[in-house]
């Protein structure tokens, strides 16, 4: 019987880890397709590295929103979509996508994290196909 429970208490962890993982990626996807900077910014640590192009920088929280906010105006979507999703063996969650705007597409990778029970953007990078 203790095994039983224990199983199920496994289980439903890991259950909970998967759909934590795949809400946030369902909401980055919104976020991007609509070129949402402040909702990006609710998905993020307090510390985020952002690559924009090749130049990483690590940034607060706010200070990510404000670049993002500029790429967003310099770029306006089209569309976003995920292209592929996973986890690495340490755990580390992760989504590629693809940024369509009305004159360039960008390759979008982002790594999330988990955090007491939340996943969230622990770095993002937007690179020009």
């Amino acid at each position: 019987m203790k095994k039983l429970i224990c199983m199920a208490a496994v289980s439903l962890l890991i259950m909970g880890s998967a759909f934590g993982q795949r809400e946030v990626i369902e909401d980055i996807k919104t976020a991007m397709k609509t070129g949402s900077s402040k909702e990006l910014g609710k998905l993020m640590f307090q510390s985020v590295d952002v690559t924009l192009n090749g130049n990483i920088q690590t940034y607060s929280r706010t200070q990510a929103e404000y670049v993002l906010r500029d790429f967003f105006k310099k770029h306006l979507p089209e569309s976003f979509t995920i292209i592929h999703q996973g986890a690495s063996k340490g755990g580390l969650h992760f989504a590629i996508g693809q940024y369509l705007s009305k004159s360039d597409t960008f390759r979008v990778f982002v790594r999330i994290k988990g955090l007491e029970g939340r996943y969230l953007i622990h770095e993002i990078s937007i690179d020009k196909e």
